[in-house]
């Protein structure tokens, strides 16, 4: 959910110094849902003669790390920019300020609030956060406590879903194509099937995978065969299947990467495996080595044979040892220098080029071969520059809206925190801008988070153009129809979303225009 920043009401406390709340819920407990936390925050905050004019919100934000955690990081500007009208700062306890796993880094952001003039309280803690010797020993303490708890929910996570894995239960991802996702209820017994984005609703239900339709068991037949028996290049089968009207699982087109994807993983032959990459704790992403690997041979039904697939893999691991280390560097290098960015995805679409788990196999793991050639996925600043480009372009967006509104005599105001808008004191706007991601087979996406935080009535989500430039349509979108936080649209939408699209704001000025009625006698 995004991030909330909002005025609370203080009509009822009419002396005290000013606070503001912070609260963070994951997906742990109810018991640290946001409202919860500001229950006893509130309780604290009346006992200790303070008022609450602002609440930073970051729900389904994990506390591991600063990241993602928009409420934080406004709090740490408004406070260190000397917005912060506001002394002390209340948090319900120790990890709802985080679980980081360094109790140094917990403390230096505390100290950040304190070198500007602002304190932190935790309400829930039975210690008082006052720089005592004790309480700081106390807090050193919780600190730990809370890291740690990460830490052994994370293991007990993973061994719980090693063991699924292991019992054959699928955990995550797209069937792919020729196969589809099965529910079956906790004994085992098979329900229905799950469509593309669709989930398990009952916690003790579980996902196996089961073979598809017959026409597309005998296109993935027709893959292996042309590529094993006929000696064709991924490139040539893509351009075949293409040329056949055959859509990839997704409904797209296919591509070098979509059918190397198909020639390499072991679901195909009825192999569930997992743990290719973890990224624990949300430290570091990591490419893990197959004795790392999780997996239970023979969980599904194949339909691929085994010799097919192990003919498969031994052409696709012939063809790179061919090419000695330096030259499959040069090539890497050359994908980097015409992209400006490398990923597995990039280097399985590229032609003249080993595959990404060739790479893999070769120097341990893609990470290490992006380092042989000086390249670190973390200098990627395109994102910094489109991210730039939005923050300059939504003001003129906000102004642009707000003159429509005004234009046809609606009254418009905008909360300068938040950038809320409230027409004619009546309906609540949020302005959301969604860049233009644009994948490696051109394919366009737009993902929109919405602020369900301000609890807007309308979202306006504006899909940008590729450059950020200029706007390319709008959504207008009711709260009470959105169901999930985030959107992911494309360039062509299913027709329960299309009836929001518009290609200018004209409309939103006839919902904001007024209208003058006789009084009935």
């Amino acid at each position: 959910m995004q991030t909330l920043i909002g005025a609370y009401n203080t009509s009822d406390a009419s002396t005290g110094a000013m606070a503001a709340a912070y609260v963070r819920m994951s997906t742990e407990h109810q018991q640290y849902s946001t409202e919860n936390q500001l229950d006893t925050i509130r309780l604290y905050a009346a006992t200790h003669s303070l008022k609450i004019n602002k609440v930073y919100t970051d729900a389904g934000k994990s506390g591991l790390r600063l990241e993602g955690r928009d409420g934080l990081k406004q709090l740490f500007l408004d406070v260190e920019k000397g917005l912060a009208d506001y002394s002390t700062v209340l948090v319900y306890d120790v990890s709802r300020w985080g679980r980081f796993q360094d109790p140094d880094v917990s403390a230096s952001y505390e100290v950040r609030c304190r070198q500007a003039g602002v304190s932190v309280q935790y309400c829930a803690e039975q210690f008082t956060n006052d720089g005592s010797p004790v309480s700081n020993i106390v807090k050193s303490v919780k600190r730990m406590m809370a890291g740690e708890y990460s830490r052994e929910l994370s293991v007990k996570v993973f061994a719980g879903q090693s063991r699924l894995i292991e019992l054959g239960y699928r955990q995550g991802g797209t069937a792919g194509y020729g196969l589809r996702r099965q529910l079956v209820d906790g004994h085992g017994s098979p329900k229905n099937e799950l469509g593309l984005g669709e989930h398990k609703s009952i916690q003790t239900d579980r996902v196996i995978l089961v073979p598809g339709p017959p026409a597309e068991i005998e296109m993935v037949h027709n893959i292996y065969r042309l590529f094993v028996e006929e000696g064709r290049s991924e490139r040539e089968i893509a351009d075949w299947l293409n040329s056949q009207g055959v859509l990839n699982d997704r409904g797209r087109a296919w591509s070098r990467g979509t059918v190397h994807q198909v020639l390499i993983n072991e679901k195909y032959v009825g192999n569930n495996v997992w743990n290719h990459t973890s990224f624990k704790l949300k430290q570091t992403h990591t490419q893990n080595p197959p004795d790392e690997w999780i997996r239970a041979n023979e969980a599904f039904c194949p339909i691929v044979s085994v010799i097919l697939f192990k003919a498969a893999q031994c052409i696709i691991q012939t063809r790179s040892h061919r090419m000695p280390d330096e030259e499959m560097l040069h090539a890497l290098m050359a994908i980097y220098q015409r992209t400006g960015y490398l990923s597995g995805i990039v280097i399985d679409e590229s032609e003249g080029c080993p595959s990404s788990s060739a790479y893999q196999q070769r120097f341990g793991s893609l990470l290490r071969s992006y380092s042989l050639i000086g390249y670190s996925p973390a200098r990627d600043y395109r994102y910094i520059e489109a991210n730039k480009r939005l923050r300059q372009m939504h003001p003129l967006l906000l102004q642009q809206t707000t003159q429509k509104i005004a234009d046809v005599g609606g009254k418009v105001t905008v909360d300068p925190c938040t950038d809320l808008m409230v027409v004619n004191q009546e309906i609540s706007i949020s302005l959301v801008l969604s860049r233009c991601h644009v994948s490696p087979t051109g394919s366009k996406r737009w993902n929109v988070r919405f602020d369900y935080g301000l609890s807007p009535d309308l979202t306006i989500a504006v899909r940008m153009k590729e450059q950020e430039e200029a706007a390319l349509d709008y959504y207008i979108l009711p709260t009470i129809d959105i169901e999930t936080p985030r959107l992911r649209l494309a360039e062509s939408n299913q027709a329960n979303l299309e009836i929001y699209r518009f290609d200018t704001l004209e409309i939103l000025s006839e919902l904001a225009r007024r209208s003058e009625f006789r009084r009935v006698a």
